[in-house]
């Protein structure tokens, strides 16, 4: 019955290559090496291996003879380990883990296949541990008999300390061993892979030539490792005063400053503080600290926000204000508590501590022209600002802040918070905390006697009436809105309830907008774009004739990532009669986004980013990473006729 199973099994899992077949196709008599080293070495009869092959044959499941015979007690696994250290013999770890019982027949006629269509010099265990055919304990266990060294699971409570420290820390990420204890002037020493030449020299010239070789877990190893990297830190960490770190809070804001970062995040991980920098709307790694670090840094950065220290279970947020050589930054803290502590994310405002004006946006020529003539210069009517966060939108609407401001008109805006400080306007910062909210504010602003209006964003129904019905009383009113383009602003506004004719009457335009990494200048290249890059934009070669298409190599200047700065995309719909007329009959989107294009002049998103990749300013890469594609874009010579 057994045999037959065998057969079975190698029938189901034949591997390409012929070379192997003589390693594959084995009756059960090939899988009892070990049994037969039992009885010549006297463990056992030849009566108890007849009896054992009787109830062999009985059972309904086959199992490998050597552990029937373990049920039946004849034999236990610490003797059949000292037969083999005693007496090696030579048998493969595949055909020694069946024999075992570890794994089946067909398991290891698999893994073997596997290894041979790979063509790699990948170890049968890994493939093994990789098919989950087999735990790493099981198979190093194996791997003991199989090697006739014994088998220890190290732990960092019973290593002896005074070997472990022969030698730095970053050696044993080097090489995976560790020392186990020292008796009678010989060394335990437990290795991942005890058969590895380099590994052994590797001991012998830290430890002696007096080595007892011992096979463990390789995670059990890394495990123990990190414990005592953990053990260090914290002895490193207990040391730390106050000072060390308020300096180590401040040299990290200030790497973020010079870095030109827009945000810092501080996460608490399993073992360690990672700490990654926001660059060019990308996140960037910087640096790993203790993990004992964590909660001072956060209680660091709670003291300067003037937020509850004692707080760890709930979510908090506060601001403060950073002084650094270059001025004063404004930043804002989020604090987010996970199962490792309390995450720390600071938001960089006010960087540069100067405004933008209107042309260095990055707004192609007939664009920005439109919006300045057809929309800016309107004296009412809402300006719509949509995108994600971090697209833009702020440094957009202070930009038109300061073209329009001047010592005949009256600003009043309300924010949450102010970004940047103009002067001669009337800014509110909103404080939930004290009850200064925005439905608050904005039942006074109206009061102020105001002739325009910024509403930080309009966040639901209340705050978009507010807008809509300023503008209709001739007041002008710029706000945001979180939408993917520019159609998508109005079909939200109709789905926040407002009357389809006061949108249409009041909103003079919507322009959308993205960010996209600019061409590091030190490192670009010509590039030629792929058949697959042109396929995903709707585009064929006879599309691109003439584009300037640049790339990146990557550099110290730009960290090499091939990028360096960022260049604004923008989407701008300025309404006409069609788009007002579509908009009261709900028509929808993308009806909407087709009259837009055809009678109002839309650019889209992707069509400005296309242009922009054109004149090698950015990459088709980043084109296909933050643009929506919701139409075919038209051809290049119309997008540079149009822009």
């Amino acid at each position: 019955m057994a045999t037959a199973r065998n057969t079975r099994l190698t029938r189901t899992a034949q591997p390409k290559s012929g070379s192997l077949s003589h390693s594959i196709e084995r009756s059960e008599q090939h899988f009892n090496r070990v049994v037969d080293h039992l009885v010549n070495k006297a463990y056992l009869t030849d009566k108890q291996i007849e009896y054992a092959r009787r109830v062999q044959s009985k059972l309904e499941q086959s199992r490998p003879l050597l552990q029937v015979i373990k049920e039946l007690k004849y034999i236990t696994d610490d003797q059949i380990g000292k037969a083999l250290r005693e007496h090696p013999v030579s048998i493969r770890i595949g055909e020694l883990l069946v024999e075992l019982g570890y794994i089946t027949a067909s398991d290891l006629n698999v893994a073997l296949a596997i290894q041979a269509e790979e063509k790699s010099t990948r170890k049968l265990g890994e493939i093994l541990i990789e098919c989950q055919f087999i735990q790493e304990q099981a198979l190093v266990e194996g791997l003991s008999l199989q090697l006739g060294v014994p088998f220890v699971q190290p732990e960092w409570g019973t290593i002896d300390r005074k070997l472990f420290a022969r030698v730095p820390l970053k050696w044993y990420d080097m090489h995976h061993l560790l020392p186990i204890r020292a008796k009678g002037g010989a060394i335990t020493v437990a290795f991942a892979d005890p058969l590895d030449q380099e590994e052994l020299q590797a001991a012998r010239q830290v430890f002696g030539d007096r080595l007892v070789t011992a096979i463990a877990c390789k995670s059990a190893i890394q495990e123990a490792v990190l414990k005592a990297q953990r053990a260090e830190m914290k002895k490193q960490v207990s040391a730390l005063d106050e000072q060390f770190i308020v300096k180590l809070v401040d040299d990290i804001i200030l790497a973020a400053v010079q870095r030109d970062a827009s945000d810092v995040h501080l996460e608490p991980l399993k073992a360690h503080l990672r700490v990654r920098f926001r660059q060019d709307g990308v996140l960037m790694h910087f640096e790993d600290y203790p993990p004992e670090t964590a909660p001072a840094v956060a209680s660091r950065i709670k003291v300067l926000c003037e937020v509850d220290i004692t707080e760890k279970r709930r979510h908090q947020g506060g601001r403060f204000f950073f002084d650094h050589p270059d001025g004063q930054l404004d930043i804002r803290a989020s604090f987010y508590v996970t199962v490792h502590g309390e995450k720390v994310v600071l938001r960089l405002l006010n960087r540069h501590g100067q405004l933008r004006k209107i042309g260095d946006l990055g707004l192609s020529g007939r664009i920005q022209k439109r919006f300045v003539e057809e929309a800016l210069d309107l004296p009412s009517g809402v300006l719509l600002f949509t995108g994600p966060t971090g697209s833009g939108k702020t440094t957009t609407v202070y930009s038109c802040l300061h073209h329009i401001a001047n010592p005949q008109m009256s600003i009043v805006t309300a924010e949450e918070p102010v970004e940047y400080v103009i002067d001669g306007i009337s800014q509110c910062s909103i404080n939930p905390k004290i009850g200064l909210t925005y439905e608050e504010t904005l039942r006074h602003i109206l009061r102020q006697d105001p002739d325009v209006i910024v509403i930080g964003e309009i966040r639901d129904n209340f705050s978009a009436e507010v807008a809509v019905q300023a503008a209709l009383t001739g007041h002008k009113v710029l706000t945001t809105f979180h939408t993917e383009d520019s159609v998508g602003g109005l079909i939200r506004l109709l789905n926040m309830s407002i009357e389809a004719f006061m949108i249409s009457s009041t909103v003079v335009s919507v322009m959308s907008q993205r960010l996209l990494r600019k061409v590091c200048p030190f490192c670009a290249t010509p590039h030629k774009p792929t058949a697959q890059e042109l396929q995903r934009l709707g585009y064929s070669f006879n599309d691109i004739t003439g584009a300037q298409l640049q790339k990146g190599q990557g550099c110290s200047n730009c960290q090499h990532s091939g990028y360096r700065g960022r260049v604004g995309i923008y989407e701008l719909l300025i309404l006409d009669q069609l788009v007002r007329d579509a908009i009261l009959e709900h028509r929808p989107s993308k009806e909407l986004r087709q009259i837009s294009t055809d009678s109002a002049g839309l650019i889209t998103l992707l069509e400005d980013g296309i242009n922009k990749a054109a004149e090698g300013v950015t990459t088709i890469d980043e084109l296909l990473r933050s643009l929506p594609r919701l139409q075919s874009p038209r051809p290049m010579a119309e997008l540079r006729r149009l822009i």
